[in-house]
């Protein structure tokens, strides 16, 4: 009995004797099957040929993600806040090493989901560190493929994790899509940690949202506004995307609005 894991999405699967005959999320339109057709490993099989990194991104927080490149390729992001460290969105790989560098910057006290592509092995980390609640917008229950005891679903349009430290749901690429907003973040003047909710270009100049990145399929415009609408009222000046290096260092919110 394995939790096979997509290759393409990183979803990791209930546990079962032989591979699940399809991926729904690679399935749907914001993602896509494996060309080459559906296809799937193992977390003894991936930890074999691939290790986590861990890069210093400024006070308090840390990217973490894993090399060679695997399925989408995010980073997680480890905040480190008073009252316990929150993971914001997770990887497929989790080994010892990566449990012990962990631990070494505090340990993970929840983790927190920004939509059904950045899930990864969250269950397999969650157990690895006591069991720490997940918190995925219910919006996202339909997608999980892994239930589990620890993940906690959550409703309405925010949710506090930490003092300060705020769940806000955005929709757009997912109905339930979710930023995190960290107001002691950059020195004091907010962090916006977004997920896909906003993509981050290359320039670090511009954001965009798509309802499908990979098919380049935009979302409308009603969509957008309301992105927007939530989080013109949050003090941020600086924005983390889900790749390492796109980021917006300084005046994020003027680039949002």
């Amino acid at each position: 009995m394995h939790n096979f894991i997509c290759i393409t999405c990183g979803h990791q699967f209930a546990r079962s004797e032989e591979p699940p005959q399809r991926c729904p999320i690679c399935e749907d339109d914001r993602q896509f099957v494996n060309p080459r057709g559906q296809s799937w490993t193992t977390l003894d099989e991936l930890a074999r040929e691939h290790h986590n990194v861990f890069r210093p991104l400024e006070q308090g927080l840390t990217g973490i993600g894993t090399e060679p490149g695997f399925a989408i390729g995010q980073r997680a992001l480890l905040l480190q806040a008073p009252g316990g460290n929150v993971l914001w969105d997770c990887l497929s790989l989790i080994d010892e090493a990566t449990i012990e560098e962990v631990e070494k910057l505090g340990g993970i006290s929840s983790l927190a989901i920004s939509h059904p592509h950045l899930v990864g092995s969250m269950v397999e980390w969650s157990h690895a560190f006591g069991g720490m609640p997940i918190h995925v917008h219910q919006d996202h229950r339909p997608w999980l493929q892994r239930p589990d005891p620890v993940i906690h679903f959550w409703e309405g349009e925010a949710l506090e994790l930490r003092e300060g430290v705020t769940l806000h749901r955005c929709g757009g690429h997912f109905d339930g899509s979710t930023v995190l907003l960290w107001p002691g973040g950059a020195d004091g003047r907010g962090v916006l940690l977004s997920g896909d909710t906003m993509y981050v270009a290359p320039d670090r100049k511009h954001v965009s949202f798509m309802y499908s990145y990979p098919n380049f399929i935009p979302l409308p415009a009603a969509a957008v506004n309301r992105i927007v609408e939530v989080v013109t009222p949050l003090r941020f000046d600086r924005i983390y995307g889900h790749f390492f290096d796109l980021e917006i260092e300084s005046d994020a919110k003027r680039v949002v609005d």
